[in-house]
């Protein structure tokens, strides 16, 4: 007996002694430099909720949806925000890469100038000048905005530039309007002007497509399935508690970043991102529960207007999955 209770002990104490198993580092790239839309990663990361989850989270900026795209088909980074449209246009050439969860379901693209311009429909961008960015994914889908608006190329002047170009040319006047997201371009104006700006959302005239959401490498989701669905898991109630939360979920931004943005313009970033999360169809549900139909209207309408491969209506499904969200009240 005294050598059973001797050898129960020297297991107890080795366990003791054991180190508490480490959580899984995680490398989420974003899509670009910080704004309010990114929020919730650095709150959930703040509030412990990925750690609560075993994972210990690292964010990283990014350069573009198209560059994050790569880095997560590489695998040098595991998880990717970035823009659907864009993945999709990588996947479907073979990039193995596929969206775990969309979080924008509403699109934020629209045409955006100062409000004290009073440009608040359609209408009022004739005779203006719009700047753009050649080949982005605004100025792809441009052309259907015109379309169902009822406007030609030739009711308006176009100046083209990259991103910081085209902001420029609205904020020194050269332009009226550019074509930006609801959220990250707006408050770059406001940030660098004071004055407010008013965007002619594109979702307002019947273009109905996904925006943003988390992709991964598909060979890391089949041998990361267990960690996938806890990653997914931590993100949904990361956006849920910064959705009750939008300053404080702002604030956590520039608490890890402190040159990352104005903390009114942030928040305010962050507000405008909110409504986009859900559509009619998912306003009962949790985040990055998109459906079919809306992933499929996207398809259809990126293969029309937004240059993407004909072959990818053929399977819709391949470019995204829900398997690994967690379920309701989970």
């Amino acid at each position: 007996m005294k050598r059973w209770i001797g050898a129960v002990s020297v297991v107890l104490m080795t366990f003791a002694a054991m180190p508490a198993q480490a959580a899984d580092k995680v490398v989420l790239m974003l899509n670009w430099y910080v704004y309010g839309e990114h929020a919730p990663f650095y709150y959930g990361k703040a509030k412990g909720i990925y750690a609560a989850e075993g994972i210990d989270l690292e964010i990283q900026e990014g350069r573009g949806s198209a560059a994050t795209t790569q880095a997560v088909a590489a695998k040098t980074a595991d998880f990717g925000y970035v823009d659907v449209p864009t993945m999709m246009r990588a996947a479907i050439k073979g990039a193995p890469v596929v969206a775990t969860g969309v979080l924008l379901q509403t699109s934020p693209m629209s045409a955006m100038g100062f409000a004290d311009k009073n440009i608040r429909k359609p209408e009022d961008i004739k005779g203006k000048t719009v700047a753009i960015t050649p080949a982005d994914s605004m100025t792809q889908i441009w052309p259907l905005f015109l379309k169902k608006t009822g406007l030609k190329e030739s009711d308006f002047k176009t100046v083209a530039g990259d991103g910081q170009t085209k902001l420029n040319a609205v904020i020194n006047g050269q332009a009226d309007l550019l074509l930006g997201y609801v959220m990250d371009q707006s408050m770059k104006i406001k940030d660098a002007t004071g004055k407010d700006v008013y965007p002619i959302k594109f979702a307002d005239y019947g273009i109905n497509m996904v925006s943003s959401g988390i992709i991964a490498n598909t060979d890391y989701v089949k041998a990361n399935a267990d960690l996938v669905r806890r990653f997914m898991s931590a993100t949904t109630k990361a956006v849920e508690a910064a959705e009750k939360e939008p300053k404080a979920a702002a604030q956590s931004i520039l608490d890890a970043n402190p040159k990352g943005g104005k903390i009114d313009t942030l928040t305010q970033g962050f507000e405008l991102t909110i409504p986009l999360y859900r559509t009619a169809e998912t306003k009962s549900k949790r985040p990055f529960q998109v459906t079919d139909q809306n992933m499929t209207e996207t398809v259809n309408l990126l293969v029309e207007y937004g240059g993407l491969d004909a072959k990818a209506k053929e399977n819709p499904k391949a470019f995204y999955t829900n398997d690994y969200l967690p379920k309701s009240g989970s």
